[in-house]
């Protein structure tokens, strides 16, 4: 399970890291914090044990991506993403350049994840705004084998097409999870609406399907007290 650092500053992110410590092993630095605070974030996790999945979901020409997933490969991450909609190229570049980049420096190659449709996006949304005139899932479906076809390791996709995915991927396939609502959580006020993810599942719902790693955000950072949110959901998740 990766805390999701979705805060406005390093300070925060650095002290809610110091309260999970211990608890969880992994966070996700995505645009707000990484806008902020930069690499500084990802080095500030990493000194404190975290594994860093960062999520910029770079979405640019082949070339662009190429330079930034060859950064963020030196920086240490252990995983990182991309658009799978910005096309083959884009994403066989992003492979490659991972690769390239781990060889060079000689450090472990971060998986790399090709973002499917955001959980944002209903079927509704999908098709009349995007322009999308397939269902989620299949769409989803199709990105996925686009990912695949790249050289990618897996993809980012809400709990409701977890089974779906693992079903036409194989069990090497790398799942992610975003939208993850536990049934009970303690949750201060957030200037974000509480239903900007329209396709979640609990965390149970969603390790049983088949991801492999949850995103959880809300839910602990913006609980009265962190810990006990994220030690909760751990043991959701250990006892049947």
């Amino acid at each position: 399970m990766l805390v999701a650092l979705d805060v406005p500053s390093l300070d925060e992110a650095e002290a809610l890291l110091g309260r999970l410590e211990g608890i969880l092993t992994g966070c996700k630095i995505g645009s707000q914090l990484f806008t902020a605070a930069g690499p500084a974030a990802i080095e500030a996790a990493r000194k404190r044990g975290f594994r860093v999945f960062l999520d910029l979901k770079f979405h640019d020409i082949p070339n662009t991506v190429a330079a930034a997933v060859r950064e963020a490969t030196r920086l240490g991450v252990f995983m990182l993403n991309i658009h799978a909609s910005g096309g083959l190229a884009m994403a066989c570049a992003a492979a490659e350049a991972a690769m390239k980049a781990a060889g060079d420096f000689g450090i472990p190659r971060p998986l790399c994840l090709g973002v499917t449709v955001l959980t944002s996006l209903d079927r509704k949304a999908l098709q009349r705004e995007v322009g999308v005139p397939t269902s989620v899932a299949a769409h989803v479906l199709h990105l996925a084998g686009l990912a695949q076809a790249a050289g990618l390791d897996g993809c980012v996709a809400s709990p409701q097409e977890i089974s779906l995915l693992r079903l036409a991927m194989g069990q090497e396939w790398v799942i992610v999870t975003p939208g993850i609502r536990p049934a009970v959580s303690d949750r201060r006020s957030s200037p974000l609406p509480p239903d900007d993810q329209v396709r979640i599942a609990t965390p149970r719902r969603a390790l049983a399907a088949g991801a492999n790693y949850l995103v959880v955000g809300r839910p602990i950072s913006g609980a009265a007290d962190p810990a006990a949110a994220a030690t909760a959901i751990v043991d959701e998740l250990r006892w049947p």
